[in-house]
């Protein structure tokens, strides 16, 4: 492959790491915002959750409809002579939308197999919400959380449907790997489309792999030094 076909490799790495910081944030205020609602619970993880049941085709109509020319975003955006259409950024916007789902239910899972009593003990201590959260909560559900960020990063990786109707399949612009793989096929190139799913199966694969590495080590560690402690 000549120079220029490394160029989705690059398009798709950088959307899918953005998309999955954007993610992370959002899913996880998203989770905590569920379990702290005491109304309407279930219809707002309908809502979270309905981008991970629906056909990317479908998120990505919906999206052309949030931010077309003809939307009120897109109007908007016109005033700065810039539309979002077939743009990087409707690249990330799609990876994040796609991808937002797994997050949230990750960590949403995470936080509830909490054990409530260190929580209401932190709050008899007069510990804020906002410290409870980040010195509690967060460090006993990293695991889980770091689980969802992988399978965010996968996913925003791997995203096609969403992504070819809003931001299409420019060359050098918009073409990530999984719009280039459609181009090839398309262009009855099997050995271009082979080689670019070879690419997008390693590093997945890779992203899977290291966390499963990193996660069996830390477990180690905590194990010797709890013993090390008893």
């Amino acid at each position: 492959m000549d120079s220029t076909l490394f160029v989705p490799i690059w398009i798709s790495v950088k959307t899918a790491v953005l998309a999955t910081i954007i993610t992370f944030f959002l899913g996880i205020y998203a989770a905590v915002f569920v379990i702290r609602s005491k109304k309407y619970q279930g219809f707002w993880d309908g809502i979270f959750t309905l981008p991970m049941v629906l056909p990317p085709t479908v998120v990505g109509f919906f999206l052309l409809l949030l931010l077309g020319k003809n939307s009120y975003a897109g109007k908007f955006f016109a005033l700065f002579d810039y539309n979002f259409i077939f743009s990087w950024e409707a690249t990330v916007v799609s990876a994040v939308v796609v991808s937002f789902p797994l997050m949230y239910r990750t960590a949403r899972g995470a936080f509830e197999q909490l054990d409530n009593n260190i929580i209401y003990a932190a709050r008899i201590l007069g510990i804020s919400e906002w410290k409870i959260f980040w010195r509690v909560m967060l460090p006993n559900s990293f695991y889980g959380i770091m689980a969802g960020v992988v399978l965010a990063f996968t996913r925003a990786l791997g995203e096609f449907g969403a992504t070819i109707m809003v931001a299409g399949n420019i060359p050098g612009k918009t073409q990530t790997i999984s719009t280039a793989i459609y181009t090839a096929v398309q262009a009855g190139d099997y050995e271009l489309a082979y080689k670019w799913v070879s690419v997008v199966v390693a590093i997945s694969f890779a992203v899977i792999l290291l966390l499963n590495c990193w996660i069996a080590k830390q477990g180690k560690n905590s194990a010797y030094l709890t013993k090390k402690a008893g």
